[in-house]
């Protein structure tokens, strides 16, 4: 939602200069340059907020002033804006466009007496059948997604007065909000900043700047000179917190944020998918058809029947028939059915067309922790550096995670537990914590400085092995004293010998699959709070900590059957490679080739393009080598699946195909997410997958059925044109054909796909429609004028006197060989015997093929100018029928062999 970047929405922006400067100048703009120029009091003031934040009932009055924290555009639009929107299609333009016709020549020119309403009854009704069907899917659609995002709950965390911290869905915040922000953390609003230390906040979405920005409590006194996103203290709505904390306070919500101010000038949509550019392909190809097939029908029956009038009108009915009206509503009943159906299977769709991703997806880049392995750290060993039990390395290691104020990640929790140290390490009465230096990708560390007793500082800083040890002078052995002091330990200089004692203590930890970080301290006298990264240096190196995080045991069955699918698993981490290759030899991934993020670094896309099909580890990877990966991939024309869950995996996740995270996933990767799974397991997301084919498999089997009956039926109309004295079929015959068909593909949403088909990625192939369009379609022709000659010559049904009984014939055989081609396109197997359809697509299809049949022998019969057929010519129908799904069997076994697909 909040991932648009500035030059995407610009892109999108349709207004003029002195839109754009009150958009500039807005209200809400002023506001934030106000607060920003502002001094702490006058913020207080301005802002009519405390330092301990609002009460409950100064929240609830600003809320009746200033609403929710929501920007508008995010809801779905409108009920009575989604029906106009389902009216507005091609398909549906035309059959208005025909309405009008009809309404002109059939009722308006007519004499009262030869008025004919049926004509304009029947596309009314088609009309309204294929838009209120579509309206009522999309709205179901769109109400289900919105139920489904609510359980996605997007939260911040704020001080209210008298009730201290609390958490709460960040629509709650209003106007004067105290918010508290870390690492990984969604700002929530558009905030000043109030305390902060070492903020870095990512700006990309709205500046498309990828680097972070420093965020500081600070006054500016030039704020008016500056542009809003040059504002060093303020922080906007939809960036996200990258390293760091600190303490910001609610200016704008809602539509008053910068984002929001700019979101009410969108008049555009999302950028079409290959999925939506696909079926507007097909949609436009079909109009094609039509545009060129209607006129030359027109003309040849007013030239072979002299008469123009009927001709025109015969000619508006075929339009009708070639219109495949019910595209849209099928398409968007397919997407909606399965959306529900995933979130039954605990697979939340944010976005409807990423079924189709999912379902096309055939390279899956996943990270380690939690998908592979438990997500459940363990601290296994605390070491010192010569590699013994040493439990006073895991009271160092306790404090720095008891003090820290960043976001806490598992390895800290872990920690944590060893809670029987709190009281026996007087964690908060014997060391007052003054100062932090947060975590970040980069330094893969972080600090806490800490005041002791005697008032001397302690750095504890614990941290990747590599990058501590690049660090540190020194060494030492805290013995069996129980005190934490330096001044009584044993301190060792870090030569070449201890170096590669600590190297080679740490390999053997990680071939153990532990995940191993060294803990390092340094003593300061007492001085001013001005600690920065600088600061560590020439540290001393306590010991080592090992977590463990198992393998899932359902990781190995999952990525047998992902496998199974066609699809490719690569492993991109942050983490070493020696504890992932321990993981994934344990989960069952075969480990071809490894790449680590600083040769990665050294090799250009070309170079890595040539490479990556081989390579299935990426480890030691920043979050841009991540999307880097990513976009490579797709360069390559795979369809590719990213699975995350951290701040690190959010750029990747935006630019993959189909970005997949989890319900307990941070927000901001949760926000740039297009899936999300309320379990991290691979066999859930197996299960999205399966859907997502089956969803996809539906839809391309009503194209493909629409466009080659719609491809014969043009060959029928033009061979009947030129050669009948009579019209084949008369226009309303025509249009309650076609309405009855129209009907039978209701049921396609509820069909199911062969296993065969499900086995594979699809992906939306084009010429592949055309190509079945050309060959399937004029079969069906084959048999249309078969049914012709019998019609002409057997029955005698040759001139204008017969022509009711050509009619009806050929008004049951068009709509029985169009239901059939229902079950025989619907899979590659041979219907019937080898592959039955569900229940509803059986019994729809069948019960209109039964009231087709019955139209001609019931009261409608005159009405429609039809007549009863003798029980002689079903025998000839049933074999022409017959032969005709024969053919069409034969055809698509050699189809399949020519060209190795069918849908």
């Amino acid at each position: 939602m909040l991932k648009t970047t500035a030059a995407k929405l610009v892109k999108h922006i349709s207004f003029s200069g002195e839109n754009t400067a009150q958009a500039v100048q807005s209200a809400s703009v002023t506001k934030l340059k106000q607060v920003a120029t502002a001094s702490k009091p006058e913020v207080i003031t301005l802002l009519k907020t405390k330092e301990t934040g609002l009460s409950t009932e100064e929240k609830e009055e600003r809320e009746q002033e200033f609403g929710l924290n929501e920007v508008s555009h995010e809801k779905a639009p409108s009920w009575y804006l989604q029906l106009l929107e389902a009216f507005l299609n091609p398909f549906i333009g035309v059959l208005i466009i025909i309405a009008a016709i009809s309404i002109i020549t059939d009722i308006i020119t007519a004499a009262p007496g030869e008025r004919d309403y049926k004509t304009v009854t029947v596309v009314g009704v088609m009309v309204l059948l294929s838009s209120f069907l579509r309206f009522w899917q999309e709205f179901r659609s769109n109400k289900a997604a919105e139920q489904l995002k609510s359980m996605v709950k997007t939260t911040a965390t704020v001080l209210r007065n008298g009730e201290g911290k609390k958490e709460v869905d960040i629509k709650d915040l209003t106007v004067g909000d105290v918010v508290l922000l870390s690492a990984g953390d969604m700002i929530p609003a558009d905030c000043r900043v109030w305390a902060s230390k070492d903020l870095f906040v990512s700006q990309a979405m709205l500046t498309g700047e990828s680097l972070p920005v420093e965020k500081r409590d600070i006054s500016i006194t030039d704020a008016e000179q500056k542009s809003p996103l040059e504002l060093e203290n303020i922080c906007f709505m939809g960036t996200n917190v990258v390293s760091g904390a600190a303490t910001v306070i609610v200016v704008n919500i809602g539509n008053q944020t910068y984002f929001g101010s700019i979101s009410k000038s969108l008049t555009g949509k999302r950028a079409e998918t290959s999925f939506d550019k696909g079926v507007n392909s097909v949609s436009w190809l079909l109009i094609r058809f039509m545009l060129f097939m209607v006129p030359l029908i027109f003309i040849l029956n007013g030239v072979v029947k002299h008469n123009w009038l009927e001709a025109l009108l015969f000619a508006i009915a075929v339009a009708v028939g070639l219109t495949p009206e019910m595209l849209p509503m099928i398409v968007t009943a397919n997407l909606a059915k399965g959306a529900l159906n995933m979130s039954k299977r605990k697979v939340i769709v944010k976005r409807l067309n990423a079924i189709q991703n999912i379902g096309a997806m055939d390279i899956l880049c996943t990270d380690k922790t939690g998908t592979l392995t438990m997500d459940k750290i363990v601290l296994e060993r605390h070491l010192n550096v010569f590699g013994d039990d040493d439990d006073e390395v895991l009271k160092w290691a306790y404090l720095n995670s008891f003090h820290q104020t960043g976001l806490k990640n598992l390895l800290d929790v872990a920690v944590l537990e060893h809670a029987e140290l709190h009281d026996y390490l007087k964690a908060e009465e014997q060391y007052t914590k003054v100062d932090e230096i947060p975590f970040d990708f980069q330094r893969r560390r972080m600090s806490v400085i800490l005041k002791q007793k005697n008032g001397k500082h302690l750095l504890i800083c614990k941290g990747a092995v590599e990058e501590i040890l690049d660090l540190c002078t020194h060494a030492f052995d805290p013995g069996e004293d129980k005190e934490l002091h330096i001044e009584n330990d044993k301190v060792i200089p870090i030569d070449e010998a201890m170096r590669k004692t600590i190297l080679n203590t740490s390999k053997k930890l990680n071939k153990e699959g532990l995940r191993v970080l060294l803990v390092a301290i340094k003593e300061f006298d007492n001085r001013a709070l001005t600690y920065s990264v600088a600061d560590e240096k020439d540290m001393t190196i306590t010991g080592f900590i090992g977590f463990l995080d198992p393998a899932k045991p359902s990781a190995q069955p999952s990525i047998e059957a992902l496998q199974k699918l066609g699809i490719t698993l690569k492993v991109l981490t942050g983490d070493n490679e020696t504890v992932t290759k321990k993981i994934c030899k344990d989960v069952g991934i075969t480990v071809q080739h490894i790449l680590l993020g600083n040769e990665l670094e050294k090799i250009s896309d070309d170079e890595l393009m040539a490479r990556i099909d081989d390579i299935n580890i990426f480890a030691k990877l920043s979050p841009l080598q991540k999307s880097r990966v990513v976009k490579v991939l797709q360069a390559k024309g795979h369809t590719v699946g990213f699975m995350g869950d951290g701040i690190n995996d959010a750029g990747a996740l935006r630019d993959a195909d189909v970005g997949i995270s989890v319900d307990t996933a941070t927000d901001i990767a949760k926000e740039s997410a297009d899936i999300i799974l309320l379990e991290k397991d691979l066999m859930v997301l197996r299960k999205g997958v399966i859907y997502g084919r089956r969803t996809f498999g539906n839809i391309i089997k009503y194209i493909k059925m629409t466009a080659s009956s719609n491809f014969g039926n043009m060959f029928s109309m033009l061979g009947a044109s030129a050669f009948l004295p009579f019209l084949p079929m008369l226009p309303i015959q025509l249009l309650v054909q076609n309405l009855l068909y129209d009907i039978s593909q209701i049921s396609i949403p509820w069909d199911k796909m062969d296993a065969e088909y499900l086995e594979k990625p699809k992906k939306w192939d084009a010429s592949g429609i055309a190509r079945f369009m050309f060959f399937i379609g004029p079969i069906s022709s084959i048999f249309d004028y078969a049914t012709f000659a019998l019609l002409f010559f057997f029955f005698k049904a040759n001139s204008p006197a017969h022509q009711s009984f050509f009619q009806s014939g050929w008004f049951i055989e068009g709509l029985l060989s169009q239901t059939l081609i229902v079950h025989m396109i619907r899979t590659t197997k041979i219907p019937f015997i080898q592959s039955w359809a569900t229940v509803p697509v059986i019994t729809l299809t069948l019960a209109i093929m039964i009231l087709g049949i019955y139209i001609p022998f019931s009261p409608l019969a005159d009405a429609l100018k039809m007549q009863p057929l003798p029980w002689i010519y079903f025998p000839f129908l049933i074999v022409i029928l017959i032969a005709y799904c024969i053919l069409t069997q034969l055809i698509k076994v050699w189809f399949i062999r020519k060209f190795g697909q069918w849908l």
